[in-house]
């Protein structure tokens, strides 16, 4: 027997490349700046077990070289550095035509509320200092005053969503005792969020009127009893009940508030601060009018139909106000300088009587249908002039309907014209997924084996880029 032959054949794990080796290739160590060195030592780690386990359950690997295996380490990293990357906040194009898409963050910015943010983070800010007397000032008094302007109320106070304001006002004036509300608004939200957990939570106890489609002003009038400190209504935002069903208005709710010495409250939910019937969403409540017809008190959502960022304001009497903000529950749901600043600057667009032009909720809901149209043929033109010979992909232009979205004017589907596209070797599924996980994510739409595109919710300067992604499927 040769020497060569009696040499013991070498392992081939010992092929598999150090955690130190891989963190010195240029693929990899790319990615330290973004992510650490620490995250990244450990998916070279996986990476390299992944490795490992491959070799010892599939012996035809183990012909691979040291480079082979190097090479194969790198791609497993780019693969978890993907995986992890998903899981962070980034922007996507939002090609479904709904509005206000809560998955997707809801109402998007202006420009001059992303500019107040910018300004707000870049350094120190007046948050809580007043430049006038060089004393500590009030948080959020600006964005407060100008709420209060728009919508004729005597104050507002500001919290950090809708869900809050009503729990913060409710333990702030009922806890420990009974709430009136129609059977008809004990609702359940997205995400199994249901309407009374919330409430209850904050130690009242709901008192239930009624029947689910008819509760009238006797059955409110009928349950206040010494332990009543409230009667509340909710607006049931995404869902109706049609048909045989009455509800007494805010007025009459108000009246009998007044008569019993109570306080009604309103949790209106979408918020709109100007009148958008014009646009199907005359049952929206115009927090103005529920402030006018008497509700002591008012919650909104600053994410909906205002189309500013993440917030729960609260507007109605003074007395109320600055009870419900002396709690010291108020001390941990308020927003930070950053919300302030960006809704701040959304409600100076309605001070200025320029709302429909900057803010982009109002933008996409007031949009012509013949401007959609247009930019859709367009659109649909410039597409089929960029793909390839033999493309995998056919475009129509075909009619539709948009949505309101974040549970807002559910009944409503605004008219207009999207693009389709239809896979000739490929389904529409993969379509759709490639889209989503292209750069930047393109989130889109399927119906009857085609891909839609509604460019409502698409601005004009993101086009090019959807062209990109589109051409390239």
């Amino acid at each position: 027997m040769s020497e060569a032959a009696k040499r013991p054949m070498p392992n081939p794990l010992s092929q598999l490349p150090s955690i130190d080796e891989l963190l010195q290739a240029d693929a990899v160590s790319s990615m330290i700046a973004a992510f650490g060195s620490g995250r990244v030592k450990s998916w070279a780690r996986l990476a390299v077990e992944h490795l490992r386990a491959e070799m010892v359950n599939a012996p035809l690997i183990e012909a691979a070289t040291k480079a082979d295996l190097a090479a194969a380490a790198a791609i497993e990293i780019g693969r978890l550095r993907d995986e992890f990357s998903r899981l962070l906040l980034a922007g996507v194009i939002n090609a479904t035509g709904v509005v206000i898409h809560t998955n997707l963050g809801r109402a998007p910015l202006s420009e001059n509320a992303k500019k107040a943010i910018a300004e707000a983070a870049a350094g120190y800010c007046t948050l809580e200092y007043d430049i006038s007397t060089g004393k500590r000032g009030k948080r959020g008094r600006g964005a407060e005053e100008l709420i209060a302007s728009l919508t004729g109320s005597e104050a507002a106070v500001i919290v950090n969503n809708c869900a809050s304001a009503a729990f913060l006002t409710l333990t702030t004036l009922a806890a420990g005792r009974e709430v009136v509300i129609s059977r008809g608004e004990l609702v359940e939200i997205g995400g199994d969020f249901r309407v009374p957990d919330v409430l209850a939570s904050s130690g009242i106890t709901l008192k239930e009127v009624g029947t689910t489609n008819r509760t009238k002003l006797a059955d409110y009038k009928k349950a206040i009893g010494e332990n009543t400190a409230m009667l509340l209504r909710v607006h049931p935002s995404n869902y109706r009940i049609i048909g045989f069903t009455s509800s007494p208005g805010n007025a009459e709710l108000a009246a009998l508030a007044r008569e019993k010495s109570v306080v009604f409250f309103e949790d209106a939910g979408s918020g709109a601060v100007v009148d958008l019937s014009d646009f199907g969403l005359g049952d929206e409540p115009l927090i103005s009018r529920s402030i006018a017809e008497g509700a002591d008190l008012v919650a909104f959502s600053g994410d909906k139909l205002l189309g500013g960022p993440q917030s729960g304001i609260i507007v109605g009497r003074r007395e109320l106000i600055e009870t419900i903000r002396r709690h010291p529950l108020y001390r941990a749901l308020r927003p930070d300088k950053l919300t302030y600043a960006a809704l701040e600057a959304t409600l100076l667009a309605y001070e200025r009587g320029t709302h429909f032009e900057e803010i982009p909720v109002l933008k996409m809901l007031s949009m012509p249908e013949a401007e959609i149209e247009k930019r859709a043929n367009s659109f649909a033109d410039e597409l089929r002039s960029k793909l390839p010979e033999g493309r995998y992909i056919d475009v129509d232009v075909i009619r539709g309907e948009s949505a309101i979205g974040g549970g807002s004017a559910p009944g409503i589907h605004p008219e207009t014209t999207l693009v389709a596209l239809t896979g000739r070797t490929i389904s529409a599924d993969e379509i759709e997924r490639r889209l989503r996980l292209g750069n930047p994510a393109v989130i889109a739409r399927i119906a009857e084996d085609k891909v839609l595109i509604d460019l409502r919710t698409v601005r004009k300067d993101e086009e090019a880029e959807l062209h990109g992604t589109l051409s390239s499927i």
